[in-house]
């Protein structure tokens, strides 16, 4: 851990708050922790897990618990570096390690790393060895004791941090401090889980069309075919998702509850009699396991239109409204810096930004820079591709609503409506039962935002080259944006790619700036 240099108080230079994901945010963690180490302040990565693909949905389905895959992504990320250190070296790999796709092989591979036997223990310590053994058995013995004749866990592609955060489950924080603790992860970087749970917490997004779409996976990428056959298509007009994703409701009325379908019915009645940690009656899209899925962009179907909306759902597919980690809001209250990372923008970025308590940390006067570094290229959730896909100006509104309407203000433009009037949202149980209730509704008639984008987002820094989101300059700077462009780089598997340097760059002058700024107003009043 290096301590060389001493941190800054909070008063002088406050922190540095990421929100983002995993993979996308993984590849810029060296650029963060330069800017950290220039500014002497503390580092906070803040993610969600409402993540339900990859191994984290077999962990969900047998377990229940939080989606935890992106938080160990970052934690093993964290993981210093060193030649020197093979037991390190050691960790990282044992961590970031991922079983056979065969079942049968990797029920094999996970018996052999339980028992201590496995060639990743090799240079590791014994005290640290037997430590991670406990967990370990411990967790073999949850899924001993899980088993059902019609439900057994699916060692395929299973991650071993994954497995040893589960282990640990019955406190998601004890699990990340003894993950960092193990791993020498130094004290002034931190992961911050954006719910502080142990229960799941899934998410749901609404299409310009109007269709609906359940699950993180289904909205960012579909599946391959599950064990478990869909019951029938849907009569939702989007042909992306897998049928059993989109929440198939008629409604019978304004004020009644909808009636499921007769094949969400059967497809329900098939699942509940699978015994596994999901309850009876949850929707089938939401218990099911997507362990094989793409990540390309290339082999993601478009959505049939642009998201307007994601929330957060029970297992029963209603809307609830939780509350952020008090660790991110106390993070962000001694922050300065809060940085909205690459990646997926409405299920890596938008549901940590929807928690109650983040709008309002977010939007406090103490936060000087609020910045957006902006996708290279156009994926599933920011597409269609083509004439209709999010610009520059649509990613920073979609930031700014989602905070927004985590402080209950449920903002419309005039010009969304074709008759240029929007009525007020219906107040729900769950908000009146939650103290969420939106205030009045405020609309524009003059096809500007009702609230402050800036209030939310200061700086955005970009790239400009062939597949990126289009930047309008002149429409962002009228909403208060001041735009920085970005050198980067095509990497030969044609993916265009900020430079490490040049970002590192951007982002100190962006902060530095602001800093002399405060500097020279501080000393002008004295």
């Amino acid at each position: 851990m290096d301590t060389s240099k001493p941190l800054r108080s909070s008063s002088s230079s406050g922190g540095i708050v990421v929100f983002g994901g995993g993979t996308a945010t993984n590849s810029l963690v060296d650029v963060f922790e330069k800017l950290r180490e220039s500014r002497g302040c503390t580092l906070q990565y803040v993610i969600p897990i409402s993540d339900n693909g990859g191994s984290s949905s077999e962990l969900i389905r047998v377990f229940g618990g939080p989606g935890i895959g992106d938080v160990r992504s970052r934690l093993v990320r964290l993981i210093p570096p060193s030649e020197a250190d093979a037991e390190r070296t050691s960790l990282k790999s044992l961590f970031n390690h991922r079983l056979s796709s065969d079942t049968s092989s990797a029920r094999v591979e996970w018996l052999d790393i339980v028992e201590g036997r496995h060639p990743l223990w090799d240079d590791i310590s014994s005290e640290k060895r037997e430590l991670i053994r406990s967990v370990f058995n411990h967790m073999n013995m949850e899924i001993v004791r899980r088993a059902r004749p019609s439900s057994v866990f699916n060692f395929a592609k299973a991650s071993i941090g994954n497995l040893f955060l589960t282990g640990k489950i019955w406190s998601l924080e004890s699990a990340i401090y003894l993950l960092s603790s193990i791993c020498a992860i130094p004290s002034t970087v931190a992961t911050l889980p954006a719910i502080n749970s142990n229960f799941t917490h899934h998410i749901s997004a609404g299409l310009e069309d109007g269709s609906q779409i359940t699950g993180q996976n289904a909205i960012s990428h579909p599946s391959a075919p599950t064990s478990l056959p869909d019951a029938g298509p849907t009569e939702s007009p989007s042909p992306s998702p897998s049928p059993s994703s989109l929440t198939p409701l008629i409604p019978t009325s304004r004020t009644s509850t909808p009636l499921p379908r007769p094949n969400l019915l059967l497809e329900t009645e098939a699942h509940d009699r699978i015994e596994d940690a999901t309850l009876p009656g949850s929707l089938p899209s939401l218990r099911k396991q997507y362990i094989t899925f793409t990540k390309s962009p290339l082999q993601n179907d478009d959505l049939s239109s642009r998201i307007s909306r994601i929330w957060y759902i029970n297992p029963y597919g209603h809307e609830i409204y939780p509350v952020a980690n008090p660790k991110v809001l106390s993070s962000i209250a001694a922050a300065r810096t809060i940085v909205y990372s690459i990646g997926s923008l409405y299920t890596s970025l938008v549901p940590s930004l929807i928690l109650r308590g983040v709008g309002a940390a977010v939007r406090a006067p103490h936060v000087r820079q609020k910045i957006l570094i902006l996708n290279s290229s156009i994926d599933r959730e920011t597409g269609p591709s083509g004439a209709r896909a999010l610009t520059a100006a649509d990613f920073v509104r979609a930031i700014a609503r989602a905070c927004a309407e985590s402080e209950g203000r449920h903002y419309h433009l005039a010009d969304s409506d074709p008759n240029g009037t929007l009525g007020q949202p219906p107040v729900t149980e769950q908000q009146q039962q939650q103290g969420h209730a939106p205030p009045e509704l405020q609309v524009s008639h003059d096809g500007t935002d009702v609230f402050s984008v800036r209030d939310y987002v200061t700086h955005l820094l970009y790239l400009e080259g062939e597949g990126a989101p289009r930047v309008d300059r002149a429409e962002l700077a009228a909403l208060g944006v001041d735009c920085v462009r970005v050198y980067g780089r095509r990497q030969e598997d044609g993916v265009l790619r900020y430079d490490e340097a040049g970002l590192a760059g951007a982002l100190e002058a962006v902060v530095g700036k602001a800093e002399m700024a405060r500097s020279r107003r501080n000393t002008s009043g004295q």
